[in-house]
């Protein structure tokens, strides 16, 4: 009997469903026929090309006897099939013996993508199983086409068609073709959430990474549908709830609609928030002979009367446990258990210390990092081979690598070892790009236009070392500066940041001078905990100041003949009109047409111009305590800064200068954000060097907004001067400000208002008063007199060389301002309105900054 099927293109429905009927076709056809009693050697191949003909028998395994049976034949025949090296597959018998007749697939010559524009080729050829050199299969095809599909979908574009197209070439060749109608890109219309009562809708879309569409959705990305994003946020709502102190909530479903109306997808949360709950008691308890629980309670973060905190949760079980580590303990583990009253709405939390399974660590293997050389991976690890296996150390390795910032995913996985107590640890990584070249631009009413150029690296040379080149130009301010940071020195984990710089600070409407500074600064950071650092460094350079030509044009020498005699206001004070005259002064009246006579810059000023160069060399020290639940925007938590800095390690200049700078964020009701912020310096004078006026402290909106830069403490108010800004040795800061959102916006748009209130007070001058050299000495109370509107000189040792605003006044002001998170980079508008001010103070009520990178 000669029984044949034909199969089209590889399809496994087809196969099934004739898989039965041809089972029994072949029992009955070779049931009694002698080509049973073939051996597979005996099958004849006919039709193939390029698969050798003992590759298609190696698909038939004879039984026991070595013969060929019914049941043999029909799984031959399958493997064949799903192979998808054939389009068609025959088993016939003929003359006795079993013949197995195919028709190869064809071979693929090209695989082209064409009116793809938001996807590059290289991507979705990555994706697909089609290749060139490879076999064409109709159904591969047909997932490639689906797997193209859901590319442009997680991008965010529905409406995408794939449609492949064929074209047959010489000698059983293809060439395949995918045209991609990409369509226009599907956003989110609206996000919703249900069963929230506690925290608004405005304040749950600051949690979620997923954002409705907006006109400048175009700079972005989150507002597109992406199921997987939607997923993640599920449980950034519940992590949210369960960190304050909603340890029942659920996040039941998070529902997805599509509206063809709106062209846009509608998201919606279903929240089932629970009971706040309070700690009521925390407890230790440890099995573990020689480990008393309660000496691990120095690093439980959780306390007694505080919301119940998740988060904090984990970081005690962390702590608590690697500290058992250290002492000794390295199987112990810790689990928390809580006991819930729903009555009192207070939870018991107890952590159990018992003793685990006494598994090692076998080997760590790291796949994926094509880049990174392996050791900048291993050295984030607490732990090592031979170690004992720790889940609390994997997790934070985890985290450390996630935090380096050179992946797009990191997951730490474990498989058996070679015995049952031995774990292997695998390390899978996915790299990005860590390189970046950004050209920034801002304005400020401060600064002016300015504008940078930067080149950075964030894992230069695989190493995992920072790199970075920026060049800033702008109305005020120049400089080149170059930055590099060791995280691991010399393997231990500390940070060594070496920096150089060239800053050039033109004369300003707000300054008379111009400075600049070249300097080198080396330091070295250490983070003692997650929430503290502490920073050491020295710094060296060199800074030296001008001025303008109009304020720089005294020619005391009459003997230099490229400019006429031209003496200052203070050397006619000290020698007389007679004397000018006789050497050849250009205004022996002297009415004023002396140099410095329409304007004159600050006696310390000069002094320091005069003094040339100086160097500083310095030592210091920075301190951060920081809780911030999010360092760009933050909404609770607190950021402490303390710093001092001593120059007198060599160099021109001794010093001793202290600051420091508190902000305390925390949220009100309707998702309004209450800021107190706190500052204050002081400089202390070491050894015989007086203070230079620019070391000492300049302050402006800084402290007290609704003030021009440099516009507040002591001041230069000579009749003939630039009046100057002094400084201080001494200031304080106080501001209290409440942050709002624009509830009638969209929430996409990052807009909110702020008002406030500021106080502050900068004084203590301790700067040059007078100047010997030039006659010009500090008599309080002296005021020169003028004469046709221009200063007279006056009589050697009268008149005051350097005269001060009071400095016992309390700057107060109260404004309005608007914060923006814009696409372009922070921009921040502010109008102030100055309460209580120095006579000489300069007010600037309108204050403008921001900038963007691209």
């Amino acid at each position: 009997m000669k029984v044949g099927m034909r199969v089209r293109g590889g399809l496994l429905a087809a196969l099934v469903m004739l898989s039965t009927p041809l089972a029994a076709t072949l029992a009955v056809g070779f049931a009694s026929s002698p080509a049973s009693a073939q051996t597979v050697d005996s099958i004849e191949v006919q039709g193939n090309r390029r698969v050798e003909a003992a590759t298609i028998r190696s698909y038939f395994k004879a039984g026991p006897s070595g013969r060929l049976d019914k049941g043999n034949i029909d799984d031959g025949l399958k493997g064949l099939i799903e192979t998808g090296l054939f389009q068609d597959v025959k088993i016939n018998e003929a003359g006795g013996r079993i013949i197995v007749s195919v028709i190869e697939n064809p071979v693929l010559g090209r695989v082209v993508f064409e009116g793809n524009k938001k996807v590059k080729d290289e991507q979705l050829s990555s994706e697909i199983q089609s290749k060139p050199r490879g076999t064409f299969s109709r159904p591969m095809v047909q997932s490639d086409t689906q797997r193209i599909v859901e590319i442009y979908r997680h991008s965010g574009r529905y409406d995408v068609t794939v449609v492949p197209e064929i074209i047959e070439q010489p000698n059983n060749r293809v060439d395949l073709i995918f045209t991609v109608n990409e369509g226009k890109k599907t956003g989110i219309s609206s996000i919703e959430f249900i069963g929230n009562t506690t925290y608004s809708s405005y304040r749950l879309k600051d949690v979620i990474k997923t954002h409705e569409s907006n006109f400048l959705s175009f700079l972005g990305g989150n507002d597109v549908y992406d199921p997987d994003r939607i997923e993640a946020d599920r449980d950034l709502i519940r992590r949210y709830y369960l960190k304050h102190g909603f340890a029942d909530v659920q996040v039941v479903a998070a529902l997805t609609e599509y509206d063809p109306q709106q062209k846009g997808f509608l998201v919606t949360f279903k929240i089932e928030e629970g009971q706040q709950y309070r700690v009521a008691s925390v407890n230790f308890e440890s099995s573990i002979p020689g480990l008393n629980g309660t000496a691990l309670a120095g690093y439980s973060r959780v306390s007694i009367g505080s919301l119940y905190n998740a988060e904090a949760l984990e970081k005690s079980v962390e702590e608590m446990q690697i500290e058992a580590s250290r002492r000794g303990f390295a199987f112990a583990v810790v689990k928390p258990r809580g006991d819930r009253n729903f009555d009192n709405h207070t939870v018991s939390i107890t952590f159990g210390i018992d003793e685990g399974p006494r598994t090692y660590i076998e080997r760590i293997n790291v796949h994926g990092n094509t880049r990174t050389r392996d050791y900048v991976i291993r050295r984030e690890f607490d732990i090592a081979e031979g170690d004992a296996y720790n889940r609390a150390l994997v997790d934070r390795a985890e985290r450390r690598l996630k935090n380096l910032d050179f992946f797009k995913s990191v997951k730490i996985t474990t498989e058996p070892g070679s015995s049952s107590d031995r774990v292997i640890l695998d390390v899978n990584l996915e790299e990005k790009s860590t390189g970046d070249f950004s050209v920034s631009g801002g304005y400020s009413t401060i600064d002016g236009p300015l504008a940078e150029v930067s080149v950075s690296e964030r894992n230069l040379l695989g190493r995992g070392l920072f790199g970075k080149v920026s060049v800033t130009y702008g109305e005020f301010a120049r400089g080149v500066s170059l930055s590099y940071v060791e995280p691991y020195l010399l393997d231990y984990r500390i940070g060594l940041g070496l920096d150089a710089y060239y800053r050039e600070q033109l004369a300003s409407p707000f300054i008379s001078y111009a400075t600049k500074t070249i300097g080198f600064s080396p330091r070295i950071g250490l983070q003692l905990r997650e929430d503290m650092s502490l920073q050491l460094r020295y710094s060296i350079y060199q800074q030296d100041i001008s001025l303008p030509s109009f304020l720089d044009n005294c020619n005391m020498n009459p003997s230099n003949g490229l400019l006429a005699f031209n003496p200052s206001p203070a050397w006619i004070a000290a020698n007389g009109v007679a004397a000018a005259t006789a050497l050849g002064a250009t205004d022996p009246s002297g009415q004023g047409l002396w140099c410095y006579s329409s304007s004159q810059a600050s006696l310390p000023v000069r002094k320091e111009l005069a003094q040339g160069a100086t160097i500083t060399s310095a030592v210091g020290y920075s301190f951060d305590y920081n809780t911030l639940d999010n360092n760009k925007v933050p909404t609770d938590g607190l950021l402490i800064d303390w710093k001092q800095d001593f120059a007198g390690v060599g160099g021109d200049v001794t010093y001793l200068k202290s600051a420091v700078d508190a902000k305390y964020y925390t949220p009100l009701v309707a998702d309004i954000v209450s800021l107190v912020h706190l500052q204050g310096g002081i400089m202390t004078q070491v050894g015989n060097n007086q203070i230079r006026m620019l070391d000492q402290f300049q302050e402006g909106p800084n402290l007290v907004r609704g003030f021009a830069p440099n516009g507040i403490g002591p001041r230069d108010i000579n009749p003939y001067g630039t009046q100057d800004a002094l400084g201080g040795t001494q200031y304080w800061g106080a501001s209290w400000e409440l942050q709002m959102p624009f509830w009638f916006l969209p929430k996409e748009l990052g807009m909110k208002g702020a008002v406030y209130a500021d106080a502050g007070w900068l004084g203590n001058y301790r700067g040059p008063t007078d100047w010997t050299a030039t006659g010009e000495v500090n008599v309080p109370g002296c005021i020169p007199p003028t004469n046709n509107g221009f200063a007279s000189p006056a009589a050697p040792g009268t008149c005051l060389g350097l005269q001060y605003a009071p400095q016992n006044v309390v700057r107060t002001s109260i404004g309005v301002g608007l914060i923006w998170a814009s696409p372009f980079g922070p921009l921040r508008f502010d109008y102030a309105i100055p309460i209580t001010k120095g006579k000489y103070d300069i007010v600037q009520q309108f204050m403008f900054g921001g900038g963007t990178q691209f």
